[in-house]
Protein backbone atom coordinates (compact mmCIF):
# COMPACT_ATOMS: atom_id res chain seq x y z
CA UNK A 1 0.00 0.00 0.00
CA UNK A 2 2.79 2.24 1.08
CA UNK A 3 4.36 1.80 -2.27
CA UNK A 4 1.46 2.42 -4.11
CA UNK A 5 0.95 5.88 -2.43
CA UNK A 6 4.79 6.78 -3.32
CA UNK A 7 4.85 5.68 -6.35
CA UNK A 8 1.49 7.85 -6.85
CA UNK A 9 3.06 10.55 -5.34
CA UNK A 10 6.55 10.38 -6.97
CA UNK A 11 4.24 10.36 -10.29
CA UNK A 12 2.63 13.40 -9.59
CA UNK A 13 5.75 15.14 -8.69
CA UNK A 14 7.12 14.12 -12.15
CA UNK A 15 3.74 15.49 -13.77
CA UNK A 16 4.33 18.67 -11.78
CA UNK A 17 7.90 19.68 -10.96
CA UNK A 18 8.46 21.22 -14.40
CA UNK A 19 5.37 23.67 -13.31
CA UNK A 20 6.47 24.40 -9.65
CA UNK A 21 10.11 24.65 -11.23
CA UNK A 22 8.68 27.29 -13.79
CA UNK A 23 6.85 28.91 -10.92
CA UNK A 24 9.98 28.94 -8.70
CA UNK A 25 11.91 31.12 -11.80
CA UNK A 26 9.26 33.26 -13.09
CA UNK A 27 8.91 34.56 -8.96
CA UNK A 28 12.98 34.84 -9.33
CA UNK A 29 12.69 37.22 -11.93
CA UNK A 30 10.03 39.24 -10.54
CA UNK A 31 12.23 38.88 -7.11
CA UNK A 32 14.85 40.35 -8.76
CA UNK A 33 13.16 44.13 -10.04
CA UNK A 34 13.80 44.84 -6.69
CA UNK A 35 17.83 45.43 -7.18
CA UNK A 36 16.72 46.94 -10.49
CA UNK A 37 15.20 49.59 -8.61
CA UNK A 38 17.75 50.45 -6.79
CA UNK A 39 20.33 50.51 -9.94
CA UNK A 40 17.39 52.67 -11.52
CA UNK A 41 17.76 54.98 -8.15
CA UNK A 42 21.43 55.01 -9.00
CA UNK A 43 20.84 56.13 -12.58
CA UNK A 44 19.04 59.20 -11.46
CA UNK A 45 21.65 60.04 -8.67
CA UNK A 46 24.22 60.50 -11.03
CA UNK A 47 21.77 62.09 -14.03
CA UNK A 48 21.35 64.67 -10.51
CA UNK A 49 24.75 65.15 -10.49
CA UNK A 50 25.29 65.84 -13.68
CA UNK A 51 22.59 68.49 -13.26
CA UNK A 52 24.52 70.03 -10.20
CA UNK A 53 28.02 70.04 -12.52
CA UNK A 54 25.83 71.61 -15.44
CA UNK A 55 24.16 74.24 -12.90
CA UNK A 56 27.82 75.24 -11.30
CA UNK A 57 29.05 75.87 -14.18
CA UNK A 58 26.82 77.87 -16.22
CA UNK A 59 26.39 80.13 -12.96
CA UNK A 60 30.27 81.05 -12.97
CA UNK A 61 29.83 81.61 -16.68
CA UNK A 62 26.27 82.06 -17.92
CA UNK A 63 23.24 80.51 -17.94
CA UNK A 64 20.45 79.91 -21.01
CA UNK A 65 20.07 82.80 -22.69
CA UNK A 66 16.85 84.73 -24.77
CA UNK A 67 17.25 87.84 -26.45
CA UNK A 68 14.28 90.29 -26.45
CA UNK A 69 13.75 93.23 -27.67
CA UNK A 70 14.19 95.97 -28.56
CA UNK A 71 11.19 97.64 -27.56
CA UNK A 72 10.18 100.96 -26.86
CA UNK A 73 8.62 102.31 -23.59
CA UNK A 74 6.53 105.62 -23.50
CA UNK A 75 4.89 106.55 -19.74
CA UNK A 76 1.59 108.64 -19.99
CA UNK A 77 -0.97 110.01 -16.92
CA UNK A 78 -3.84 108.30 -16.36
CA UNK A 79 -7.27 109.21 -14.18
CA UNK A 80 -8.00 106.46 -11.86
CA UNK A 81 -11.60 105.39 -12.35
CA UNK A 82 -14.15 106.94 -9.72
CA UNK A 83 -11.71 109.45 -8.77
CA UNK A 84 -12.50 113.07 -9.41
CA UNK A 85 -10.04 115.18 -7.62
CA UNK A 86 -7.55 117.00 -9.84
CA UNK A 87 -4.45 115.44 -8.79
CA UNK A 88 -4.38 112.13 -6.12
CA UNK A 89 -6.27 109.89 -8.33
CA UNK A 90 -3.60 109.98 -10.85
CA UNK A 91 -1.23 107.51 -11.70
CA UNK A 92 1.63 107.01 -14.16
CA UNK A 93 1.35 103.69 -16.57
CA UNK A 94 3.63 102.65 -19.52
CA UNK A 95 2.23 101.88 -23.21
CA UNK A 96 4.88 99.94 -24.64
CA UNK A 97 5.81 99.55 -28.79
CA UNK A 98 7.32 97.30 -31.05
CA UNK A 99 9.58 97.56 -33.86
CA UNK A 100 7.70 97.20 -37.41
CA UNK A 101 11.31 94.81 -38.34
CA UNK A 102 14.08 92.94 -36.98
CA UNK A 103 16.79 91.07 -38.39
CA UNK A 104 19.04 89.53 -36.22
CA UNK A 105 21.88 87.79 -37.05
CA UNK A 106 24.20 85.52 -34.85
CA UNK A 107 27.32 83.38 -34.99
CA UNK A 108 27.27 80.47 -31.93
CA UNK A 109 31.11 79.26 -31.10
CA UNK A 110 30.54 76.14 -28.91
CA UNK A 111 32.66 75.27 -26.00
CA UNK A 112 32.79 71.91 -24.48
CA UNK A 113 33.65 72.12 -20.68
CA UNK A 114 34.11 69.27 -18.38
CA UNK A 115 33.53 68.94 -14.60
CA UNK A 116 34.97 65.99 -13.60
CA UNK A 117 33.41 62.93 -15.83
CA UNK A 118 30.74 65.30 -16.42
CA UNK A 119 30.27 67.68 -19.55
CA UNK A 120 28.21 71.19 -19.63
CA UNK A 121 28.14 73.12 -23.34
CA UNK A 122 28.68 76.36 -23.03
CA UNK A 123 29.00 78.99 -25.93
CA UNK A 124 29.91 82.40 -27.05
CA UNK A 125 27.61 84.21 -29.41
CA UNK A 126 27.93 87.83 -31.66
CA UNK A 127 24.47 89.35 -32.74
CA UNK A 128 23.47 91.72 -34.18
CA UNK A 129 20.19 93.21 -34.23
CA UNK A 130 18.59 95.61 -36.23
CA UNK A 131 15.15 97.35 -37.58
CA UNK A 132 12.87 100.01 -37.42
CA UNK A 133 10.49 102.11 -36.26
CA UNK A 134 7.84 103.36 -38.53
CA UNK A 135 5.85 105.19 -36.26
CA UNK A 136 4.21 104.74 -33.13
CA UNK A 137 0.71 103.79 -33.08
CA UNK A 138 -0.66 105.30 -29.93
CA UNK A 139 -4.37 105.74 -31.51
CA UNK A 140 -5.01 102.28 -31.05
CA UNK A 141 -4.19 102.64 -27.15
CA UNK A 142 -7.31 105.33 -26.94
CA UNK A 143 -4.56 107.30 -25.00
CA UNK A 144 -5.26 111.30 -25.41
CA UNK A 145 -1.85 112.33 -27.12
CA UNK A 146 -1.67 115.53 -24.16
CA UNK A 147 -0.96 112.63 -21.39
CA UNK A 148 2.01 111.16 -22.79
CA UNK A 149 5.42 111.87 -21.03
CA UNK A 150 7.68 112.18 -23.69
CA UNK A 151 10.96 112.95 -22.49
CA UNK A 152 10.64 110.07 -20.69
CA UNK A 153 10.46 107.41 -23.47
CA UNK A 154 13.28 104.72 -23.45
CA UNK A 155 13.92 102.13 -25.13
CA UNK A 156 14.39 98.34 -23.36
CA UNK A 157 16.29 95.51 -24.48
CA UNK A 158 16.23 92.38 -22.28
CA UNK A 159 18.81 89.43 -21.84
CA UNK A 160 17.59 86.35 -19.72
CA UNK A 161 21.31 86.46 -17.57
CA UNK A 162 23.06 89.64 -17.90
CA UNK A 163 26.23 88.21 -16.29
CA UNK A 164 27.47 86.66 -19.58
CA UNK A 165 27.61 90.18 -20.97
CA UNK A 166 31.18 90.50 -22.18
CA UNK A 167 30.79 94.44 -23.90
CA UNK A 168 28.61 97.28 -22.14
CA UNK A 169 25.48 97.23 -24.08
CA UNK A 170 24.76 99.96 -26.74
CA UNK A 171 22.09 100.84 -29.26
CA UNK A 172 22.48 102.96 -32.34
CA UNK A 173 19.19 105.13 -32.40
CA UNK A 174 18.65 106.80 -36.02
CA UNK A 175 22.82 107.20 -35.71
CA UNK A 176 22.90 108.33 -31.97
CA UNK A 177 24.84 105.40 -30.01
CA UNK A 178 23.47 104.86 -26.35
CA UNK A 179 24.19 103.19 -23.42
CA UNK A 180 22.11 100.59 -22.01
CA UNK A 181 21.55 99.99 -18.28
CA UNK A 182 19.84 98.01 -16.28
CA UNK A 183 16.62 98.92 -14.99
CA UNK A 184 16.57 97.98 -11.63
CA UNK A 185 18.75 95.90 -9.37
CA UNK A 186 17.26 92.68 -10.81
CA UNK A 187 19.26 91.16 -13.58
CA UNK A 188 15.98 90.08 -15.53
CA UNK A 189 14.18 93.42 -15.73
CA UNK A 190 15.52 94.60 -19.39
CA UNK A 191 18.39 96.88 -20.23
CA UNK A 192 17.21 100.59 -20.92
CA UNK A 193 17.97 104.25 -21.84
CA UNK A 194 16.09 107.19 -22.34
CA UNK A 195 15.52 108.36 -25.68
CA UNK A 196 15.22 112.27 -25.36
CA UNK A 197 12.19 112.52 -27.26
CA UNK A 198 9.71 115.61 -27.47
CA UNK A 199 6.45 113.90 -29.93
CA UNK A 200 5.61 111.35 -31.01
CA UNK A 201 6.87 112.55 -34.04
CA UNK A 202 10.67 111.67 -33.19
CA UNK A 203 9.67 107.95 -34.14
CA UNK A 204 8.02 108.46 -37.64
CA UNK A 205 11.32 107.11 -39.36
CA UNK A 206 13.83 105.55 -36.67
CA UNK A 207 16.51 102.74 -37.39
CA UNK A 208 18.47 101.16 -35.08
CA UNK A 209 21.29 98.53 -34.77
CA UNK A 210 22.69 96.55 -31.58
CA UNK A 211 25.85 94.35 -31.41
CA UNK A 212 25.46 91.97 -28.57
CA UNK A 213 28.70 90.10 -27.28
CA UNK A 214 27.13 87.31 -24.94
CA UNK A 215 28.18 84.44 -23.45
CA UNK A 216 25.79 81.24 -22.80
CA UNK A 217 25.49 77.78 -21.78
CA UNK A 218 23.15 74.64 -23.53
CA UNK A 219 20.56 77.06 -25.15
CA UNK A 220 20.28 80.70 -27.15
CA UNK A 221 16.94 81.99 -28.30
CA UNK A 222 15.34 85.16 -29.76
CA UNK A 223 11.83 86.76 -29.36
CA UNK A 224 10.47 87.85 -32.35
CA UNK A 225 9.16 91.56 -31.33
CA UNK A 226 9.50 93.07 -34.61
CA UNK A 227 5.83 93.30 -37.20
CA UNK A 228 8.39 91.00 -39.39
CA UNK A 229 11.42 89.42 -37.96
CA UNK A 230 14.08 87.37 -39.33
CA UNK A 231 16.57 85.49 -37.10
CA UNK A 232 19.50 83.65 -38.63
CA UNK A 233 21.53 81.74 -36.83
CA UNK A 234 24.53 80.10 -37.75
CA UNK A 235 27.10 78.03 -35.60
CA UNK A 236 29.98 75.34 -35.45
CA UNK A 237 28.16 72.60 -33.32
CA UNK A 238 27.31 69.78 -35.49
CA UNK A 239 24.43 68.21 -33.28
CA UNK A 240 21.89 71.60 -33.08
CA UNK A 241 18.42 70.75 -32.13
CA UNK A 242 16.32 74.04 -33.45
CA UNK A 243 13.75 74.64 -30.20
CA UNK A 244 11.18 77.20 -29.32
CA UNK A 245 8.04 78.36 -30.67
CA UNK A 246 8.67 77.23 -33.97
CA UNK A 247 10.68 75.48 -36.79
CA UNK A 248 12.95 77.25 -38.69
CA UNK A 249 12.14 77.95 -42.17
CA UNK A 250 15.16 76.34 -43.83
CA UNK A 251 18.15 74.55 -42.13
CA UNK A 252 21.39 73.57 -43.09
CA UNK A 253 23.15 70.49 -40.70
CA UNK A 254 26.82 69.31 -41.51
CA UNK A 255 30.02 68.13 -39.84
CA UNK A 256 31.39 71.84 -40.00
CA UNK A 257 28.13 73.21 -38.36
CA UNK A 258 24.63 74.27 -39.13
CA UNK A 259 22.71 77.16 -40.17
CA UNK A 260 19.14 77.99 -39.99
CA UNK A 261 16.43 80.67 -40.73
CA UNK A 262 13.31 81.61 -38.63
CA UNK A 263 10.88 84.27 -40.46
CA UNK A 264 8.06 85.43 -37.92
CA UNK A 265 5.11 87.88 -38.79
CA UNK A 266 2.58 89.77 -36.54
CA UNK A 267 -0.79 88.18 -37.94
CA UNK A 268 1.07 84.79 -36.51
CA UNK A 269 1.85 85.74 -32.78
CA UNK A 270 -0.09 85.85 -30.14
CA UNK A 271 0.55 89.28 -28.58
CA UNK A 272 -0.29 92.55 -30.81
CA UNK A 273 2.09 95.38 -31.22
CA UNK A 274 1.23 97.71 -28.91
CA UNK A 275 -0.20 97.36 -25.36
CA UNK A 276 -0.42 99.24 -21.58
CA UNK A 277 1.27 97.78 -18.33
CA UNK A 278 1.53 94.43 -17.77
CA UNK A 279 -0.98 92.84 -19.91
CA UNK A 280 2.02 91.36 -22.02
CA UNK A 281 5.18 91.05 -20.47
CA UNK A 282 9.03 91.52 -21.96
CA UNK A 283 10.71 90.45 -18.41
CA UNK A 284 12.63 87.23 -19.25
CA UNK A 285 11.39 86.48 -15.20
CA UNK A 286 7.81 85.36 -15.94
CA UNK A 287 9.22 82.71 -18.24
CA UNK A 288 10.64 79.55 -17.70
CA UNK A 289 12.94 78.43 -20.38
CA UNK A 290 12.85 74.49 -20.82
CA UNK A 291 12.06 71.83 -18.74
CA UNK A 292 13.27 68.07 -19.65
CA UNK A 293 10.87 65.44 -19.67
CA UNK A 294 11.20 62.11 -21.53
CA UNK A 295 13.89 63.22 -23.50
CA UNK A 296 12.46 66.07 -24.88
CA UNK A 297 12.37 69.84 -24.46
CA UNK A 298 8.86 71.30 -23.72
CA UNK A 299 8.64 75.27 -23.94
CA UNK A 300 5.91 77.87 -23.60
CA UNK A 301 3.64 80.84 -21.77
CA UNK A 302 0.10 80.74 -21.31
CA UNK A 303 -1.83 83.33 -22.75
CA UNK A 304 -4.40 84.65 -19.62
CA UNK A 305 -6.66 87.97 -19.88
CA UNK A 306 -5.71 88.34 -16.19
CA UNK A 307 -3.37 91.16 -15.52
CA UNK A 308 -1.83 89.10 -12.23
CA UNK A 309 -0.79 86.91 -14.36
CA UNK A 310 0.99 88.47 -17.51
CA UNK A 311 1.47 86.47 -21.02
CA UNK A 312 5.18 86.39 -21.77
CA UNK A 313 6.48 87.64 -25.72
CA UNK A 314 9.31 85.15 -24.60
CA UNK A 315 7.08 82.42 -25.04
CA UNK A 316 7.21 82.84 -28.54
CA UNK A 317 10.56 82.75 -28.71
CA UNK A 318 12.86 80.30 -31.63
CA UNK A 319 16.28 79.37 -31.27
CA UNK A 320 18.90 76.43 -30.92
CA UNK A 321 19.97 73.73 -28.15
CA UNK A 322 23.49 73.36 -28.60
CA UNK A 323 22.76 68.91 -28.12
CA UNK A 324 24.89 66.92 -26.56
CA UNK A 325 24.62 63.10 -28.51
CA UNK A 326 24.56 59.95 -26.31
CA UNK A 327 22.74 61.16 -23.45
CA UNK A 328 23.93 58.09 -21.61
CA UNK A 329 21.88 58.50 -18.46
CA UNK A 330 18.59 58.48 -20.59
CA UNK A 331 19.70 55.38 -22.64
CA UNK A 332 20.36 53.31 -19.39
CA UNK A 333 16.86 54.24 -18.32
CA UNK A 334 15.50 53.22 -21.53
CA UNK A 335 18.06 50.08 -21.07
CA UNK A 336 16.52 49.21 -17.94
CA UNK A 337 12.62 49.32 -19.04
CA UNK A 338 13.92 46.05 -20.93
CA UNK A 339 15.04 44.41 -18.02
CA UNK A 340 12.32 41.72 -17.15
CA UNK A 341 11.94 41.01 -20.49
CA UNK A 342 15.79 40.28 -20.65
CA UNK A 343 15.96 38.22 -17.52
CA UNK A 344 12.59 36.18 -18.49
CA UNK A 345 13.86 35.43 -22.30
CA UNK A 346 17.29 34.32 -20.75
CA UNK A 347 15.31 32.16 -18.07
CA UNK A 348 13.48 30.63 -20.69
CA UNK A 349 16.19 30.08 -22.54
CA UNK A 350 17.96 28.16 -19.18
CA UNK A 351 14.51 26.08 -18.74
CA UNK A 352 14.41 24.97 -22.07
CA UNK A 353 17.84 23.96 -22.29
CA UNK A 354 17.71 21.85 -19.22
CA UNK A 355 14.85 20.30 -19.72
CA UNK A 356 16.04 19.10 -23.45
CA UNK A 357 19.29 18.24 -22.20
CA UNK A 358 18.02 15.99 -18.85
CA UNK A 359 19.82 18.37 -16.64
CA UNK A 360 18.51 19.83 -13.53
CA UNK A 361 19.80 23.55 -12.94
CA UNK A 362 19.33 24.87 -9.16
CA UNK A 363 17.45 27.58 -8.79
CA UNK A 364 20.11 29.39 -6.84
CA UNK A 365 22.27 29.10 -9.55
CA UNK A 366 19.30 31.13 -11.38
CA UNK A 367 20.07 32.97 -9.14
CA UNK A 368 23.14 33.64 -9.87
CA UNK A 369 22.62 34.26 -13.42
CA UNK A 370 19.81 36.62 -12.66
CA UNK A 371 22.05 38.81 -10.19
CA UNK A 372 24.82 38.94 -13.33
CA UNK A 373 21.85 40.17 -16.00
CA UNK A 374 21.18 42.84 -13.01
CA UNK A 375 24.75 43.84 -12.82
CA UNK A 376 24.76 44.54 -16.51
CA UNK A 377 23.42 47.24 -15.69
CA UNK A 378 25.29 48.60 -13.12
CA UNK A 379 28.41 48.10 -15.57
CA UNK A 380 26.76 49.81 -18.42
CA UNK A 381 25.65 53.02 -16.30
CA UNK A 382 29.67 53.04 -15.19
CA UNK A 383 31.18 52.58 -18.34
CA UNK A 384 28.88 54.96 -20.44
CA UNK A 385 29.94 57.87 -18.46
CA UNK A 386 33.75 57.41 -20.05
CA UNK A 387 33.27 56.00 -23.00
CA UNK A 388 29.78 56.80 -24.38
CA UNK A 389 26.59 54.45 -24.19
CA UNK A 390 26.89 52.59 -27.56
CA UNK A 391 30.61 51.26 -26.66
CA UNK A 392 29.66 50.77 -23.01
CA UNK A 393 26.73 48.95 -24.14
CA UNK A 394 29.07 46.64 -26.40
CA UNK A 395 31.63 45.82 -23.61
CA UNK A 396 28.52 45.66 -20.55
CA UNK A 397 26.84 42.79 -22.75
CA UNK A 398 30.29 40.98 -24.22
CA UNK A 399 31.52 40.54 -20.67
CA UNK A 400 27.62 39.65 -19.21
CA UNK A 401 27.72 36.84 -22.28
CA UNK A 402 31.12 35.51 -21.03
CA UNK A 403 30.50 35.49 -17.37
CA UNK A 404 26.70 33.61 -17.75
CA UNK A 405 28.40 31.23 -20.55
CA UNK A 406 31.47 30.26 -18.26
CA UNK A 407 29.09 29.31 -15.50
CA UNK A 408 26.85 27.39 -17.99
CA UNK A 409 29.60 25.55 -19.58
CA UNK A 410 30.75 24.89 -15.90
CA UNK A 411 26.96 23.95 -14.81
CA UNK A 412 25.82 21.21 -17.74
CA UNK A 413 29.54 20.45 -19.23
CA UNK A 414 27.64 20.86 -23.02
CA UNK A 415 29.49 22.77 -25.09
CA UNK A 416 26.61 22.90 -27.05
CA UNK A 417 24.51 23.99 -24.94
CA UNK A 418 26.87 26.97 -23.81
CA UNK A 419 26.68 27.78 -27.19
CA UNK A 420 23.13 28.11 -27.59
CA UNK A 421 22.31 29.86 -24.44
CA UNK A 422 25.55 32.48 -25.53
CA UNK A 423 23.45 33.19 -28.86
CA UNK A 424 20.00 33.18 -26.95
CA UNK A 425 21.96 36.44 -24.84
CA UNK A 426 23.39 37.33 -28.17
CA UNK A 427 20.51 38.08 -29.64
CA UNK A 428 18.45 39.30 -26.81
CA UNK A 429 20.92 42.22 -25.91
CA UNK A 430 21.29 42.54 -30.00
CA UNK A 431 17.64 43.41 -29.89
CA UNK A 432 17.43 45.68 -27.07
CA UNK A 433 20.24 47.79 -28.80
CA UNK A 434 18.22 47.62 -31.64
CA UNK A 435 14.91 48.86 -30.36
CA UNK A 436 17.02 51.64 -28.45
CA UNK A 437 18.57 52.99 -31.61
CA UNK A 438 15.62 52.78 -34.07
CA UNK A 439 12.81 54.75 -31.58
CA UNK A 440 10.21 55.38 -34.64
CA UNK A 441 10.45 51.65 -35.22
CA UNK A 442 10.63 50.49 -31.97
CA UNK A 443 7.28 49.07 -31.48
CA UNK A 444 7.00 47.49 -34.83
CA UNK A 445 10.61 46.00 -33.98
CA UNK A 446 9.24 45.27 -30.70
CA UNK A 447 6.43 43.63 -31.47
CA UNK A 448 7.97 41.45 -34.48
CA UNK A 449 10.73 40.19 -32.04
CA UNK A 450 8.68 38.69 -29.00
CA UNK A 451 6.16 37.30 -31.56
CA UNK A 452 9.26 35.43 -33.28
CA UNK A 453 10.76 34.81 -29.56
CA UNK A 454 7.50 33.06 -28.64
CA UNK A 455 7.14 31.05 -32.08
CA UNK A 456 10.75 29.47 -31.16
CA UNK A 457 9.94 28.82 -27.22
CA UNK A 458 6.77 26.95 -28.70
CA UNK A 459 8.89 25.20 -31.05
CA UNK A 460 11.51 23.89 -28.37
CA UNK A 461 8.68 22.83 -26.07
CA UNK A 462 6.45 20.82 -28.23
CA UNK A 463 8.24 17.76 -26.95
CA UNK A 464 7.88 18.38 -23.88
CA UNK A 465 6.51 15.85 -21.31
CA UNK A 466 4.13 17.61 -18.67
Amino acid sequence: METTVEKTISTLWQKSKLIVKGGIIGLLALLLMIPMMYVKDLVFERQERQKEAISEISSKWAGRQNITGPVVGVPFWQQDSGDTTLRAGISKHIAWFLPASLTVNSVITPMEKHRGIFKVMLYESKTTLAGSFSGLPVDKLNIPPDKFIWNEAFVKLTISDVKGLNDQLKIKWNGREIELSPQSSGSNEGMTALLNATSAEDFANINFSSSVDLNGSEQLLFTPVGKMTTINLTGEWKHPSFSGNVLPQSTEVGDKGFKAVWKSMAHKRSYPQQWIDNAYKTDYSSFQPAVQRNEAYERGGIKTAVITDPFSLTSASSGVDLFIPLNGYQKTLRTIKYALLCILLTFAAFFLVETNQKKSIHPLQYGLVGAALVLFYSLLLSLSEYTGFNTAYVIASAATIGLIGWFVKSILQSGRATVILSAVLVLVYSYVFGLLQLQDYSLLLGSTGLFLTLAVIMYFSRKIQW
